[in-house]
């Protein structure tokens, strides 16, 4: 499903938040917050990639800088993790009031933790999916270690993490140790999902076991085996995304309002979804998808367009009919790749249109890339067969639609 991006900006805990909403074509099945890694912003690779990945699935998702990183406004030596969650309050606040309250939240590393911790203060939120987060928040101090005693000795000191320079103070060691994630994993009111690496290198693996097991049922388990902290292979992020997902569509309501998609009762069966103006659930045997407009007319883009169909029946006919003409004469004809328009021009400004044409006709271009060791006969020769196409044929001629009213 094609999805769409924009940026916004709501109040957070010192001031503006700079976000991202990622969301799909059509009506969202239901709205997500998403909380990155500590010092990280909302365009790490991960977010970015789990964010657009879900969009897809018809998960709209709201990724922020928190305070006073990325784009946001605030100063991060002023933040600590108590700041933190009440970033995530006010993302859910600007969801509730724009589009949707969250149904799911989403955490990566220390944003992980962060979720856990503010979910019971999102009532909407009925599932939790947490990557790479760690059982205890005071476990980030590690990433300091070397500058720990200055921190508490001084109240802060500058450090130096993932090639970047931060300040970090002694009132933000001291707001870690008030928070028990444990404690807020106990009684989390939704469902949990644990995602985490077995090689994990900065949150190591037995702070995924002891969040499961502090967790109420529901909760499930996924290890993301060979995977690093970030996520910064596209595979593992990819896997991640959609095992979020498909868990989630178990403990998250449909929000979209769309109408169940028709039975197959005929060889295709179109039905109007119930959104937006021209959005239309299409079934053709087993297969399922949607047929839209573009959004310059109204529609939302969320799948072809009628025409976009009709020049897709003579592409896929065109390749079909070469490649079996070429396997039936053994022609070396390795791949066959067919580009298709149309456009709708008057008969007098056709050159290919037969004489006794007038006003506006529809005008199919095609164009066929034919690969392989062929000869200047075999090309001509597929060229021809190209207009023996089932359908080319069916366009050319003139055709019989018969319209009748069934009953409910």
């Amino acid at each position: 499903m094609p999805t769409h991006a924009e940026k916004v900006t709501f109040p957070g805990s010192q001031g503006l938040l700079a976000a991202r909403l990622d969301r799909p074509a059509g009506p969202p099945v239901a709205y997500a917050l998403f909380a990155h890694c500590f010092t990280c912003t909302k365009d790490i690779f991960a977010a970015s990639r789990i964010a657009a990945e879900l969009a897809e699935q018809g998960i709209a998702v709201l990724r922020f800088d928190f305070t006073g990183l990325g784009s946001s406004e605030g100063e991060f030596a002023n933040t600590n993790f108590s700041s933190n969650t009440e970033d995530l309050r006010h993302a859910a606040d600007w969801l509730r009031l724009h589009h949707r309250a969250p149904q799911l939240l989403i955490g990566h590393s220390l944003g992980g933790a962060a979720v856990l911790a503010a979910a019971a203060d999102i009532p909407e939120v009925s599932a939790v999916a947490t990557i790479g987060a760690p059982a205890d928040v005071a476990h980030v101090t590690h990433l300091f270690d070397g500058s720990l005693d200055d921190i508490l000795a001084a109240g802060e000191a500058r450090v130096e993490l993932a090639g970047r320079g931060f300040t970090i103070r002694r009132s933000f060691i001291d707001d870690l140790q008030r928070h028990r994630i444990s404690d807020a994993v106990a009684v989390l009111p939704a469902a949990l999902l644990v995602l985490h690496s077995p090689q994990d290198a900065t949150v190591s693996f037995d702070n995924a076991t002891a969040i499961y097991a502090a967790a109420r049922q529901p909760k499930s388990f996924v290890t993301i085996d060979h995977a690093d902290h970030l996520l910064s292979h596209r595979a593992d992020a990819v896997f991640a995304a959609r095992m979020i997902a498909g868990w989630a569509m178990r403990y998250i309501a449909d929000e979209s309002g769309a109408a169940p998609v028709p039975k197959a009762s005929d060889q295709v069966v179109v039905a109007e979804t119930t959104q937006g103006a021209f959005l239309n659930h299409v079934v053709a045997g087993d297969h399922r998808f949607l047929a839209d407009e573009p959004v310059s007319i109204g529609g939302f883009d969320a799948g072809p367009s009628p025409y976009d169909f009709l020049a897709t029946a003579l592409g896929a006919c065109t390749s079909m009919t070469l490649r079996m003409y070429a396997d039936r004469k053994h022609l070396p004809l390795d791949r066959v790749i067919v580009e298709v328009s149309h456009a709708k021009v008057h008969a007098d400004d056709c050159f290919e249109c037969t004489e006794g044409r007038v006003g506006q006709v529809d005008r199919f271009e095609r164009r066929i890339r034919l690969e392989g060791t062929l000869s200047d006969d075999d090309r001509r020769r597929l060229l021809e067969i190209a207009d023996k196409c089932p359908v080319h044929r069916t366009l050319e001629a003139s055709s019989v639609i018969v319209t009748r009213l069934i009953d409910r």
